[in-house]
């Protein structure tokens, strides 16, 4: 049964309809804890492993790479020596790279093509506790919580580890830059094989391939954005904060006839393990959570949609522009754009045009647009100040603290009494002890409140970018000229909101009084099965008159 709802509104101001009804999948959760299924330790990837490896230049160094190269070309088993940091048998070290999946289960939902979203954790590219934290692994408190989230939503949720190793420690910021930018760099290879694997099997996870987007926090973040926009690299990776020598441009930190190219797949005698496998690594949608863009430059129009949640006054991932602070030394590393530029930018190029009309009236949207053109003082006596249309960047201002210890990352929690919170990462200071310095209000209560928050902003923006059922800007319209600019709405189903504040006019389908009626608003709709429709009217202005007439036709 179709059925067609007009109205017809007196008012002097603003008339706005909300059409709601029951829980929306991917937007609300459908299922509960025990409805999903979690495979762990899915082993995704193997490849060299560059934290137990012995890089010196020696002959046998060359024999490893040639025998795992042979190997990888013939799509063979390493040897157990190559998995062994202790076997001196061998320079050369491979690991297996392993990912959880959740998603609901496959006999208690029959939908067999699931959106996906794939969470990259944060960790400064080193394992705790070396780098001095209690996060970066696939295990993450936070990862677990978003992907039980997800997954109660109907998503399939997938948490993956990647290679991680470099050298904070260098006295040399060149040295410092480079090994970080490789390791950034490797990361994204071996997401881009976890989202092949994925779309291998996905008809074990009830995976939908063509509706995949990354979530990426902290370093994970780095790692989304620069999946989504490095994609020129004979340009993108030869810019000069890239260089070595700046006064020798053909040269770049990255090198890529040693470790292959964005794509992710090397080749023989490269140190990587990838080979093509004729499986497309595309996603559709970036979200980043106190990351950043490696240089704006990387991103041009036509890369995926973007969202993104970053701490005003973040002092080690910029906010706008900067420099990048490893927490683990506070050394600086390399130069980068923070969320509010790219987003920004995102806009202007019309990467987030499809999700830009979503109207205000939730509490998540409304806060982020309440803080457009707002400034704020930050810790190193300059200030930040929210672009004035950002559309799917969610600031986050948190009271100014001194230098380095401002807040960047208030969704982060952790046991204090898990053993890897007592150990020492410094004369008498505990891994829990050097992360309360930038989170001192750390709890799972105020992490549930900040990850309300990232779902509440994001998933709406994201069932748009995917077209999702339901999604909200399947409901989001403009004005209607042939009724005097008054609104008309097509939606199947879900919440809808809009206004007729254009409006000019009694339209000649128009009111149904002859009491000077101004504006007009029409809605056409179907109802949902077997659903209830509720109808609210709500009437700004001070004077407002709102008549509603409602027609049903089958």
């Amino acid at each position: 049964m179709k059925n067609r709802l007009q109205f017809a509104a007196v008012m002097i101001a603003l008339l706005a309809v909300n059409i709601s009804w029951a829980q929306t999948r991917y937007l609300d959760e459908v299922f509960t804890d025990e409805e999903i299924t979690i495979t762990s330790n899915v082993v995704y990837a193997t490849n060299i492993d560059f934290l137990t490896s012995d890089l010196t230049p020696t002959a046998q160094l060359s024999t490893d790479i040639g025998t795992l190269s042979a190997l990888a070309d013939a799509g063979a088993d390493y040897p157990a020596p190559y998995f062994d940091p202790g076997d001196a048998s061998t320079q050369l070290k491979v690991t297996d790279i392993a990912m959880d999946v959740y998603h609901p289960d496959n006999v208690i939902d029959t939908e067999t093509e699931r959106p996906v979203i794939v969470y990259f954790h944060t960790g400064n590219f080193l394992p705790p506790p070396i780098n001095g934290s209690m996060m970066g692994q696939r295990t993450d408190s936070l990862a677990v919580d978003l992907c039980k989230a997800w997954a109660r939503r109907g998503y399939v949720a997938v948490s993956i580890d990647y290679r991680l190793g470099w050298n904070p420690i260098a006295p040399d910021v060149q040295t410092r830059r480079g090994t970080l930018l490789n390791a950034v760099y490797r990361a994204i290879q071996d997401a881009k094989m976890a989202v092949r694997t994925i779309k291998t099997d996905a008809t074990t996870y009830g995976a939908d391939v063509n509706k995949i987007a990354l979530f990426g926090e902290g370093s994970g973040g780095y790692m989304s954005q620069a999946y989504t926009t490095l994609d020129n690299p004979s340009v993108e990776l030869f810019l000069e904060k890239f260089l070595p020598n700046p006064f020798d441009p053909s040269t770049s930190y990255i090198d890529t006839t040693l470790v292959g190219p964005p794509s992710g797949f090397g080749f023989q005698n490269s140190l990587n393990l990838y080979r093509d496998n004729g499986v497309s690594a595309e996603v559709h949608m970036s979200i980043n959570a106190g990351g950043a863009l490696a240089d704006e430059s990387w991103l041009e129009a036509g890369d995926v949609p973007m969202v993104s949640f970053h701490a005003v006054r973040d002092d080690f991932a910029p906010f706008t522009s900067g420099t990048v602070i490893v927490p683990t030394t506070q050394e600086e590393v390399v130069d980068v754009h923070g969320s509010n530029f790219f987003i920004q930018k995102a806009n202007d190029l019309g990467n987030n045009d499809v999700f830009a009309g979503l109207p205000d009236g939730d509490p998540y949207t409304d806060r982020a647009r309440s803080l457009y053109n707002n400034s704020y003082d930050a810790s190193n006596g300059g200030t930040e100040t929210v672009n004035a249309s950002p559309e799917g960047l969610f600031s986050i201002v948190q009271p100014l603290q001194p230098f380095l210890t401002n807040i960047s990352a208030p969704w982060q929690w952790w046991d204090p009494s898990a053993p890897l919170s007592n150990v020492e990462v410094a004369p008498g200071v505990t891994t829990h002890m050097a992360q309360l310095q930038s989170n001192p209000n750390m709890s799972e209560m105020q992490s549930d409140a900040f990850q309300d928050t990232i779902n509440g902003f994001m998933l709406p923006r994201l069932a748009c970018a995917l077209d999702l059922p339901n999604n909200p800007c399947s409901n989001v319209i403009t004005g209607n000229n042939a009724v005097c600019d008054a609104a008309e709405l097509t939606v199947d189903a879900g919440p809808a909101s809009t206004d007729n504040s254009g409006a000019t006019g009694d339209g000649p389908q128009g009111s149904r009084w002859d009491d000077g009626a101004q504006n007009d608003i029409w809605f056409t709709f179907v109802a949902p099965a077997g659903g209830a429709v509720e109808v609210e009217t709500f009437d700004t202005g001070d004077n407002g008159n709102t008549q509603v007439a409602v027609h049903s036709s089958s």
